[in-house]
């Protein structure tokens, strides 16, 4: 027979004794002993800041700390997919159409995405930014070679969010900001479900994306498939998308979580050719090269574990595997004379990325709003690059040559060889102290260091300029470090200040670029790029409705590597030197003001009115090349987006915004190319312009909706991809029609 606890009965007992005992000795007392009248004490408030809430503001920017991450005192952006229309063909002025300063550098080629802020680098497939899906780079090699040829697809993403200043403290390598894409996850409340889109649109464009999801007891799946194919806009600008997507977790108690995730992605696309401007205002779809065409094949591998560790620690890791294949055919242009020449070979270029990676962060939140975070990162890749000379303009990905070649020209033969790895490796702390009248401190510390090498067996050059083969690598340690300070006032507002530091790695290029002359000895030795940002702003929800946020920032770049001729060197050999410097200031502000949530919080329709506006004045301050006083390459003065968006849940989403992008100069010099008239000719800026798009989604049934959109809706005929050898035009209009189902 089970007894009842006698602990309880006795502990009640117990008290009502001693109340007893307290009465009787009240009623013992004489009068001229009662108790004197209570005295007043001083009020003492006790406030706790609750870090991990809903409020409104957290519609635009993340949490203060977000997981392992603490983001107070650095300025950042989200996009919350579900707030905007569906994102077709992966345009990417739809999806950032509401975040501030972000440039975003367009081109047909559907193998390429090209992105740059404040001015810092070239846009040229996002060099100077860091990409991310769910904290793991997305660059082919995350250090050696950090260009972005691959972007998942806005169907499998729940928020885009944007870090400035501090972001190299958060992640490291490259300067501010990092842009992270969130994966979305399966719905926990249900144990089966799917979601199938399909759309067709203009130049051929059909797309499929076909997903199944749930969550059964302690485990949860998604997995997915898409395909996308378009003819482009000029001949020679096609593409084929196909991906796949897959995830599994496992949630063995309330305090841990595992999930494996896998990413697979192959594109191949045309590349049509560039031309110079009076080519470009004669005839914009003019495909001077049709025979080249670039091809991408990327598959990732992750393991993560998150664990609480009580009320306040947590431990998140992510250890991945993966693997990218690169391969462009790169022939010379036509040439219309008459009879046409056709070119008699194509240079194929081959590289490989095998990568691991390892990010292990712990979080404390201790004591009363304050956090600890600290963190180890490691990173290897090995990455093989080839170049072939092949006689077949239409070099499939698989064809290989021995033999080496004789000269630059010969044809079936290889003419480059190297064998290229790095090594990477972060330590990395941050604390987040709160005090008294609602500040807050964040100081913040990094190590980071890079391990670069390059072993080359084979380079065929001019006969008349020999070099010899790449064999070294280099070493750097680069310490970081950041303060950050804000303060709560008001009604929901934040003042918020940041300092910090940020590097851009030393890449293969650096050291052993396969173009040009540049010089493999010891002479040719360049440091990391050193970034040093200040930003002071203010952001907030005061009332109903309104998110607002201003800032002004300071960016100073220093040991940019520059090409200069070698001394005491013939035949035009350069070495790359840390003799560049810029400047980069200017001002940076968003408003949101939603009318229908102004007049109640709680409505599940909002009607958002946006615009945000970055202003930038940047310039060289050094220069061995003589660009002392110039503005770099791609830093216009202004860069606005405005729009609205309308949603209400299973019935209505629209979006209209427009973008406007101030003239600005494509090269450093600030220099034309090639001579008024000629048809080489490209004039010293990129011509402002302003685009506008249009997107809709409509429900016929809670589970039926229609998708459409129309991109650059007055037909602008612009461009802002710019090198040296041509103009890639921009896309002009395009429309998209189609339909979902959800189950």
């Amino acid at each position: 027979m089970r007894t009842k606890p006698l602990i309880p009965g006795m502990l009640a007992l117990a008290i009502a004794q001693a109340f007893a005992v307290s009465a009787q000795a009240q009623d013992a007392m004489p009068d001229s002993q009662t108790t004197p009248p209570a005295q007043e004490l001083p009020k003492v408030s006790v406030r706790h800041k609750a870090q991990d809430d809903t409020r409104p503001k957290l519609q635009h920017i993340m949490r203060e700390v977000e997981g392992p991450l603490i983001t107070v005192t650095k300025k950042t952006s989200i996009t919350q997919l579900d707030n905007i229309p569906t994102v077709v063909d992966n345009n990417l002025r739809a999806l950032f159409a509401q975040t501030p300063g972000l440039l975003v550098s367009e081109q047909i080629t559907a193998s390429q995405f090209n992105l740059s802020y404040r001015g810092i680098g070239n846009p040229q497939e996002s060099e100077y930014v860091s990409v991310m899906q769910d904290g793991i780079p997305l660059e082919g090699d995350w250090i050696g070679f950090p260009t972005l040829y691959v972007l998942p697809l806005p169907q499998t993403i729940s928020q885009v969010q944007l870090i400035r200043g501090g972001s190299s403290l958060l992640y490291g390598p490259e300067p501010a900001p990092v842009v992270n894409f969130i994966s979305r996850l399966p719905d926990p409340d249900r144990e089966f479900g799917g979601y199938s889109e399909n759309i067709v649109g203009s130049h051929g464009l059909f797309g499929t994306f076909n997903e199944v999801d749930g969550t059964v007891g302690q485990w949860d799946y998604l997995a997915d498939a898409h395909y996308r194919s378009s003819d482009g806009q000029r001949a020679n600008s096609g593409s084929i998308l196909k991906g796949a997507d897959f995830h599994v977790g496992y949630r063995p108690d309330d305090d841990g979580y595992w999930a494996l995730d896998v990413h697979g992605y192959q594109m191949t696309a045309g590349d049509a050719g560039r031309y110079g401007y009076p080519v470009f205002q004669a005839d914009a779809n003019f495909t001077p090269t049709p025979y080249n065409h670039d091809g991408v094949d990327r598959y990732v591998l992750a393991l993560s574990n998150q664990q609480k560790f009580g009320k306040h620690v947590q431990l998140v890791s992510k250890l991945w595997v993966g693997y990218q294949h690169q391969d462009t055919t790169s022939a010379a242009g036509l040439n219309f004379a008459n009879p046409i020449n056709y070119p008699g070979s194509t240079t194929r270029q081959d590289a490989a990325f095998h990568f691991v990676g390892m990010d292990s962060r712990i979080v404390d939140r201790w004591g009363s709003g304050n956090a600890l975070t600290a963190g180890i990162v490691y990173y290897h890749s090995n990455a093989p690059f080839y170049q072939y000379n092949d006689a077949n303009l239409w070099a499939q990905h698989s064809d290989r040559f021995a033999t080496v070649c004789a000269t630059p020209t010969s044809v079936d033969c290889v003419k480059l060889a190297q064998q290229r790895s790095t090594d990477y490796g972060a330590l990395f702390a941050e604390n987040v102290f709160r005090l008294p009248d609602e500040w807050h401190i964040v100081p913040s510390v990094r190590i980071d260091r890079e391990h670069v090498a390059i072993d080359e067996s084979v380079h065929v050059r001019n006969p008349a300029n020999p070099l010899p083969l790449v064999n070294r690598s280099v070493t750097h340690t680069v310490p970081l470090f950041g303060l950050g300070l804000g303060n709560d006032f008001g009604h929901a507002n934040e003042t918020y200040f940041n300092v910090s530091q940020g590097w851009r790695p030393v890449r293969y290029y650096d050291i052993g670029s396969p173009f040009g002359n540049l010089l493999t000895t010891p002479q040719n030795d360049p440091d990391p790029t050193h970034v040093l940002s200040y930003e002071a702003g203010v952001h907030g929800t005061p009332v109903n409705g309104l998110f607002y946020d201003a800032s002004v920032f300071w960016v100073n770049v220093k040991n940019r590597i520059e090409a200069i001729q070698a001394p005491n060197q013939p035949n035009g050999n350069t070495i790359d030197i840390n003799t560049g410097s810029t400047r980069s200031r200017g001002f940076e502000g968003q408003i949101d003001y939603d009318f229908l949530a102004a007049r109640d919080p709680h409505t599940v329709r909002h009607f958002s009115v946006f615009a945000n506006l970055s202003l930038l004045n940047a310039r060289f301050v050094s220069s061995a090349l003589g660009y002392t006083g110039n503005v770099p390459a791609f830093s216009p003065r202004h860069l606005a987006r405005v729009g609205f968006t309308y949603r209400e849940d299973k019935k209505l989403k629209l979006a209209l915004s427009a973008t406007s992008v101030a003239s600005h100069y494509w090269q450093d010099s600030n220099l034309p190319f090639a001579t008024p008239g000629t048809l080489t000719y490209i004039p010293a800026k990129v011509p402002q312009y302003t685009i506008a798009d249009f997107s809709a989604d409509y429900w016929l049934l809670p589970q039926v909706r229609l998708l459409g959109g129309v991109s650059n809706l007055f037909d602008r005929k612009y461009y802002d991809r710019v090198f040296s050898n041509g103009i890639e035009p921009g896309p002009r209009r395009t429309y998209y029609i189609g339909a979902a189902y959800q189950f």
